[in-house]
């Protein structure tokens, strides 16, 4: 399995547009192939938020990357500071 880690600063007391951003995006992540699970995280009081989604293979997280980056871009770039961060990394499961 693979992750995909998105993060990105909206600053501080942003918490009601980040729920905005999730109940955006994740209907959409739902539904693409290889999908397993998301969670999305954030502190409020500095407006650094993010999200971990995982899937099945590296092929389908970079997809992810490909098909919600111009959306995501579009969405936060006249709020947010900086530019979103988007990584794909192996999940490693302990054998024990």
């Amino acid at each position: 399995m693979y992750a995909l880690l998105t993060m990105f600063t909206l600053g501080p007391g942003m918490r009601s547009t980040m729920e905005k951003l999730v109940d955006e995006f994740a209907p959409v992540h739902r539904n693409m192939k290889g999908f397993k699970s998301m969670t999305f995280f954030g502190d409020d009081t500095v407006g650094e938020c993010g999200a971990l989604s995982i899937w099945e293979s590296k092929e389908e997280a970079e997809d992810v990357l490909k098909t919600t980056g111009p959306g995501l871009r579009q969405a936060v770039s006249s709020i947010v500071k900086g530019q979103p961060t988007r990584r794909v990394f192996e999940v490693l499961e302990p054998k024990v």
